[in-house]
């Protein structure tokens, strides 16, 4: 049985007063009517609509949330590009973009367009319109999501990861510019370094070179030492075997020659054997002067010769040894000679009977060289103050009193000759530091620095008679402008230069280390030089007694050698100031000079037998023509200055505490 039929309709009452009232009351009503008015399918499509609204926005909310909860991260992210390492790590989801996807506007208001993962899960329905329409959606939004997948991974910010990427990049490019210049940087200081320890391996090596040279300097001084010591030992031997106790030694004939009868060489030889610390010889010499030297004897003696070599050298052992044998002998010849001084004139005699207490000038003149008598003041000076007894240096401060007066002199230059009766300059006009005058000048300056400095009148006397040498005598050779000191004769220059004069560099130099004008030292090395080429020009390397030196254009050689004038004696002069210059300015050259000097004189003038002699002819290197004599000062002075200019020790005879006397024997500086 069928039910039955019923026919659906809709039925609107109208109630009121048929006007529109808008009240909330009202309006429910309306619309619950509405509702109910619906059918049940209409009623169904809309609470689906409606639950799947609510669904789907339950499920877009946690990604929301995720978004704006994920945008400091990205803000962080953002901020952190410019130090971000250059490599970007990949994301840990691969679905998950390293930054927010761009939202649009409805993305903003909905959230992300895939779906929420419940809702994709949920079980199916059964099929109806709705499931039909909610099925093609999810079709769809998948599509999207494999579409999306396969598109590139786009930024919202594009632009700016563009130019972020590209500041990246440019940091990337200065890190790598900064890296490529720290490396440069390194190769540089490497190659510093490099440079460094090469510069400070140079350094080693010239520092190595230079101690290496200076051993073998040293060594080589060594040697040179020993060769002087050798040396004397040769001439003592000749002197021993042949003339002991005699003046002078003749080692051609083995013979000797007298010329006081006092053992002049010998007493000459003391204070060198003392500073060559040749013991042995010393002490039989000492023995000698002890036992055998009498001054008790009648004959005539040079007074300068005497004081010089004997009174001298005496003085000079008694300092370097401390031993009164050889003072009471320095009183006793001291005291013999003071009768030269009993003349009108306080101006003194050559000559001097030493046994008789007389005195007298020589046979053919009245007249006393004016170096004599000037150039005994240091001896007699340091007898007065060992022996308290003021007579000694009152007799020669005397004469130089007179002659600082004296009349005559030319710009400070003295003539060569004083009458002992009138005190007066004899032979004026002629002004020389060779022969007759030479040790005057030495004396002025080594007075001065004998007595400390205070005797201020013997100063200026010799620094006016350095600027007289320079105004009249001093001249230039040719070829080489080798500068000289000549003579003047009334008015006229004369080239002649004798190998005495070749005391003045050494004189100038030891002026200069005492405070004097520095052109004193450049004036003495000027000379040092020429007076090593009276040497070197020579053909047996050995100087002649005096030379004439061309001062015209063209010539071939400086010096001219007369054949009066080619003998060499052995004299000291010129090794006695490569001493001084030397100790003043430790160039080297001038111990070379000296050695090839020392050497010339073993092959010309060594006698195999015992000693060395003088020789006529330094020209003629076959056959240079001995002369059978060896002078008292080839040992006293020669050879000493030769030792003093090869050793290395400054006290040694220190230039400081000691001033030499014109025969090489050392006499302190007085003491303030």
């Amino acid at each position: 049985m069928h039910p039955s039929s019923r026919t659906d309709s809709v039925s609107v009452t109208l109630t009121g007063s048929g006007n529109y009232n808008n009240s909330k009351q009202w309006r429910r009503q309306s619309c619950l009517r509405k509702w109910k008015q619906l059918s049940r399918l209409q009623r169904n499509l809309i609470l689906f609509a409606v639950a799947l609204v609510l669904v789907c926005g339950i499920s877009i909310f946690p990604s929301v949330t995720e978004h704006f909860r994920g945008l400091p991260l990205v803000l962080k992210e953002e901020v952190d590009l410019d130090v971000a390492p250059k490599v970007l790590l990949e994301p840990a989801k691969r679905h998950m973009p390293l930054l927010p996807e761009p939202p649009s506007e409805k993305h903003r208001r909905a959230g992300h367009k895939r779906g929420p993962p419940g809702l994709q899960n949920r079980p199916p329905k059964t099929r109806n319109v709705s499931d039909t329409q909610i099925e093609e959606n999810q079709q769809q939004a998948k599509k999207q999501e494999d579409d999306d997948e396969q598109k590139p991974l786009v930024n919202w910010r594009g632009a700016i990861i563009e130019a972020d990427q590209a500041v990246i990049e440019a940091d990337q490019a200065v890190i790598e510019a900064d890296q490529a210049i720290i490396e440069a940087d390194k190769a540089i200081i490497e190659a510093d370094q490099a440079t460094e320890v090469g510069t400070v391996k140079d350094a080693g090596n010239k520092l190595a070179a230079a101690k290496q040279e200076d051993h073998s300097n040293k060594d080589l001084d060594v040697s040179r030492l020993e060769a002087v010591r050798d040396a004397f030992r040769h001439a003592w031997k000749g002197y021993k075997e042949f003339a002991w106790g005699q003046d002078e030694l003749k080692p051609i004939s083995k013979s000797f020659g007298e010329w006081f009868g006092l053992g002049l060489t010998l007493i000459d030889a003391l204070d060198t054997m003392w500073i060559l610390n040749l013991k042995e010889e010393f002490e039989e010499a000492k023995v000698w002067v002890s036992t055998e030297l009498s001054f008790n004897k009648n004959v005539d003696v040079n007074l300068f010769e005497s004081t010089i070599r004997i009174l001298g050298g005496l003085l000079s052992t008694y300092h370097l040894t401390g031993d009164t044998l050889f003072l009471d002998k320095a009183k006793d010849i001291g005291t013999r000679l003071m009768p030269a001084f009993n003349t009108p004139s306080k101006i003194p005699y050559s000559d001097v009977n030493i046994g008789k207490g007389t005195a007298h000038p020589p046979r053919w003149t009245s007249d006393s060289t004016v170096a004599e008598v000037t150039s005994i003041q240091l001896e007699f000076r340091e007898l007065s103050r060992l022996t308290q007894d003021s007579r000694y240096q009152a007799a020669v401060d005397e004469i130089m009193g007179k002659v600082h007066k004296l009349e005559g002199k030319q710009d400070g230059l003295v003539p060569m000759f004083i009458n002992t009766n009138t005190g007066q300059f004899t032979h004026l006009g002629v002004f020389t530091l060779g022969a007759r005058a030479d040790s005057y000048y030495e004396y002025l300056l080594k007075q001065w620095i004998q007595g400390g400095k205070k005797e201020t009148g013997l100063l200026e006397d010799y620094q006016q008679a350095i600027e007289g040498v320079k105004k009249n005598l001093l001249k230039k050779s040719s070829p080489s402008s080798l500068t000289f000191v000549g003579e003047l004769s009334h008015g006229q220059f004369s080239p002649k230069m004798d190998h005495l004069v070749c005391f003045l560099p050494g004189t100038l130099a030891l002026g200069a280390h005492h405070g004097l004008p520095a052109d004193h030292m450049e004036l003495a090395k000027q000379l040092m030089e020429t007076c090593y080429q009276m040497y070197a020009q020579m053909e047996t390397g050995l100087s002649p007694e005096i030379v004439h030196f061309n001062m015209h254009e063209g010539s071939i050689q400086d010096v001219d050698v007369k054949l009066a004038d080619r003998h060499n004696l052995l004299r000291p002069e010129t090794v006695e100031s490569l001493f001084y210059l030397y100790r003043f300015t430790k160039d080297r050259k001038y111990r070379d000079w000296g050695w090839t000097i020392l050497q010339n004189f073993n092959k010309y003038t060594k006698v195999s037998t015992g000693g060395y002699t003088s020789i006529n002819n330094v020209r003629d290197p076959a056959y240079p023509s001995p002369r059978d004599k060896m002078e008292s000062f080839f040992l006293g002075e020669t050879l000493k200055y030769f030792y003093l200019l090869f050793s290395d020790d400054p006290e040694l005879v220190s230039l400081d505490k000691y001033v030499f006397n014109t025969e090489a024997h050392p006499l302190p500086i007085w003491p303030e």
